[in-house]
């Protein structure tokens, strides 16, 4: 809190230097407290180490995404990778996704209640699983770490992430999920990630371009 100072004009007599001392003293006593009173010892800024696990709770994102995935000697199959172009809507933990050119099954809708995920595409129908992560794996085969993007969309690690490392700027770069190990890519000094790579040992690899519409 700023204190307001007013000093009165001192009447100029004999014993000049004598008043000119004593308010000086007291003026210097003054600006003391006040910098005391303005800087407490709980603000005293230090520079971040840790991230705070928060996300957005509500964005709207559209982009590319990427996935590819490793040759399977048991199941006789070669590394293989698809494409989409997508648009995600997100509110608090509801969110639904639209994939076009989705990985080989046509025009795909996801959507998440929080409880519930449900995909429809043409070449599968309609299906549904406890999570996104098993909903995407049973109708295209591939893996991608859904639950933890909407807060490495917002540039922020998951609840369930370890080892976070941010930049000079306090952003983002790098998070371990698992088996998963996310990668950030920011435009200038934006404060939220362009583009996500997310990759496993295995040879599972997941890249998201992402355009923020109400960033």
């Amino acid at each position: 809190m700023s204190l307001l100072l007013k000093l009165a004009q001192p009447n100029i007599t004999q014993h000049k230097p004598v008043k000119l001392m004593a308010i000086a003293v007291a003026s210097a006593t003054l600006l003391m407290i006040s910098g005391c009173q303005s800087l407490p010892k709980n603000q005293v800024a230090t520079t971040p180490t840790t991230m705070p696990v928060q996300k957005l709770s509500d964005f709207n994102i559209n982009g590319k995404i990427g996935v590819t995935t490793p040759a399977d000697s048991a199941n006789n199959t070669t590394a293989q990778g698809g494409s989409a172009f997508y648009a995600w809507g997100q509110q608090n933990d509801r969110f639904a996704i639209e994939l076009i050119g989705a990985l080989g099954i046509g025009k795909t809708n996801i959507q998440y209640d929080g409880k519930t995920a449900t995909l429809v595409s043409e070449k599968t129908g309609t299906l549904s699983a406890d999570n996104p992560e098993t909903l995407l794996q049973k109708a295209t085969g591939w893996q991608a770490p859904i639950s933890q993007m909407p807060y490495w969309i917002s540039g922020r690690s998951a609840p369930s992430d370890s080892a976070p490392q941010l930049d000079s700027q306090g952003r983002l770069i790098s998070s371990i999920n698992g088996d998963w190990t996310a990668s950030f890519s920011y435009k200038g000094n934006d404060k939220l990630p362009n583009k996500i790579s997310a990759m496993q040992p295995a040879g599972h690899k997941v890249v998201m371009t992402i355009n923020h519409q109400n960033q």
